[in-house]
């Protein structure tokens, strides 16, 4: 192999490529290639550990440049739909849009390149590839579990790859997603460990342990569990409005759309697909049967509406709906009081009386607020229909009808150890409402999906999503999607559910798997550093 094939920053870069592909890239990602997961790393790890790479000057810098290489490329392989948003939606030029892409995979790319030199660190310190490629999980997880907590983008973590393996993902409800992160990297260090050993029969007895292990833990992506019980159906509205204007209804237009909201409110069955929303599959039309009990549910979406909390419009037709169909409504809106503006949730009761609003917390920066708004000067176009929103300060949870329902709002989806709280507080079904018209038709809608789902399977829930233009479906507990929506029309969706008061390990415990996978990485680099200075010291003494 010649020399700069081997170089380390090189394999990073092949690493990158490879790692997009077991993740959605325009459309819902076939479970087949989740096997790319297995094996995506392993350039990356073997160019880190490689002799001559150990043996290469400015070792440790060149390993952190070669982990930080992959993330930059890899962020920007994934994450392209962010040029599409901030040029096609936020209206920035494009050379500002592609400026805002690679500042993102910049800054994101930093933890790639933390675990590339943790990796050389203590390949350096113990003086061993052993010891770093069993470490490996844990640095990885940890370094995923820092971008959740420090830079609060835990975007496309490597255990969503395997959101449709049934297997792999029943380490979800102890772990959460890092759990599944941590045995692929185990099965990433174990195929590096295989091409780093120089005895051939060991070679091959660790490589075809490695390709055992693989192959036997992603056969759970063709062995589904047993369907889920269902005691409900919701009813989900998808207006399919157009994020880029101001849908402001003034008179007929509004008279318009509350008639057609009251119209697919009273819908007790509805044509979808079986699964994905996808270009080949066949719409499912079941029979609609008479004297139905009324929905458990009625959905309104996250979307650019007119309606806003304290409007006495807002409120009238939310009391409308809910006494007509005699079910209990959950809208997205505006809300708004005395303390500012939030993106809220406001839940009415069957009987019309309102029980309150869920104000999202985790805002999205860019578009839902401006971090460090005098260094970013040029993005306030970005919110020029959303400026200066409110955090909320409370996981609320609302009960009707002898269950309980946690709300939570599009981009909080991605983050596991705050979903698991509205769980923790009582919610028997989890409500998903979001607006992904921002993203396009790019990889973005199916990729916030998957970490959807990855909520239902971590806390054991269904969760009901709804959203202003797909994907509108129901999920299972083990994060299948049952039923969707058509992409892109101006439909509803009636989709069956269930409750569930099951608390799994990680609801009650959150992210403790994680933390562990820290502690363990940061005594490793402490110990490491300490064999590191005794080596120093013993070899200056020699040579005094």
């Amino acid at each position: 192999m010649h020399s700069h094939v081997r170089n380390p920053i090189f394999l990073g870069l092949l690493s990158a490529v490879l790692l997009d592909l077991p993740f959605p890239v325009a459309g819902p990602m076939p479970p087949w290639r989740a096997v790319f997961a297995w094996i995506a790393l392993v350039p990356l790890v073997y160019g880190l550990l490689a002799q001559s790479s150990v043996e290469a000057p400015h070792y440790l810098r060149r390993s952190a440049l070669a982990g930080y290489a992959c993330g930059i490329l890899w962020y920007m392989l994934n994450c392209y739909w962010i040029y599409d948003t901030m040029h096609i939606y936020g209206h920035v030029p494009s050379p500002g849009a592609v400026g805002i892409l690679i500042l993102y995979s910049l800054v994101l790319g930093l933890y790639f390149g933390l675990f590339g030199f943790l990796i050389a660190f203590t390949r350096k310190g113990f003086r061993t590839n052993t010891v770093p490629l069993v470490l490996a999980p844990f640095f990885w997880v940890a370094t995923e579990f820092a971008a959740s907590r420090i830079t609060s983008v835990p975007w496309d973590q490597l255990g969503y790859s395997q959101v449709d393996n049934f297997l792999l993902t029943h380490l979800a409800t102890v772990t959460g997603v890092y759990g599944i992160s941590f045995v692929l990297m185990a099965g990433n260090a174990l195929f590096a460990a295989a091409l780093l050993t120089r005895s051939m029969h060991m070679r091959l007895r660790i490589g075809v342990g490695a390709c055992l292990l693989a192959i036997l833990l992603q056969l759970g992506s063709f062995i589904p569990p047993r369907p889920s019980a269902t005691t409900a159906y919701a009813v989900m509205l998808q207006p399919n409005l157009d994020v880029g204007i101001d849908n402001i209804w003034v008179g007929p237009e509004w008279d318009e759309n509350i008639s057609w909201i009251m119209e697919q409110s009273q819908r007790n069955c509805t044509p979808g697909y079986a699964g994905m929303p996808t270009s080949d599959a066949a719409l499912f039309a079941p029979p609609c049967g008479r004297n139905v009990p009324p929905p458990g549910l009625i959905a309104w979406p996250e979307a650019p509406s007119s309606f806003i909390s304290d409007d006495p419009r807002t409120i009238a037709m939310m009391r409308s709906v809910t006494t007509t169909t005699h079910a209990p409504m959950i809208a997205g809106m505006f809300g708004h009081d005395s303390t500012g503006t939030y993106n809220s949730g406001v839940f009415t009761a069957a009987d019309g009386n309102t029980l309150g609003r869920y104000d999202k917390i985790h805002l999205v920066p860019f578009g839902e607020f401006i971090p460090f708004r005098d260094l970013f000067f040029f993005a306030g176009k970005l919110t020029h229909q959303v400026v200066d929103l409110q955090r909320g300060s409370e996981r609320k949870v609302f009960r009707t009808n002898g269950h309980t329902f946690g709300v939570f709002i599009c981009y909080e989806s991605v983050f596991a150890d705050e979903i698991r709280q509205f769980a923790v507080n009582g919610a028997e079904v989890f409500v998903n409402i979001s607006d992904d018209g921002w993203y396009g038709d790019t990889s973005a809608p199916w990729q916030h999906l998957n970490m959807a789902r990855m909520r239902a399977i971590e806390n054991r829930r269904w969760i009901v999503r709804d959203t202003n233009n797909g994907v509108t479906t129901s999920v299972d507990p083990y994060g299948r999607v049952t039923l969707s929506a058509p992409r892109h029309v101006q439909t509803s969706l009636v989709a069956r559910y269930g409750y569930s008061n099951e608390l799994t390990f990680y609801t009650r415990h959150g992210d403790l798997f994680a933390i562990l996978c820290g502690i363990i990485t940061l005594a490793a680099a402490a110990r490491a550093a300490s064999l590191t200075l005794r080596i120093n010291l013993g070899t200056k003494r020699q040579v005094s």
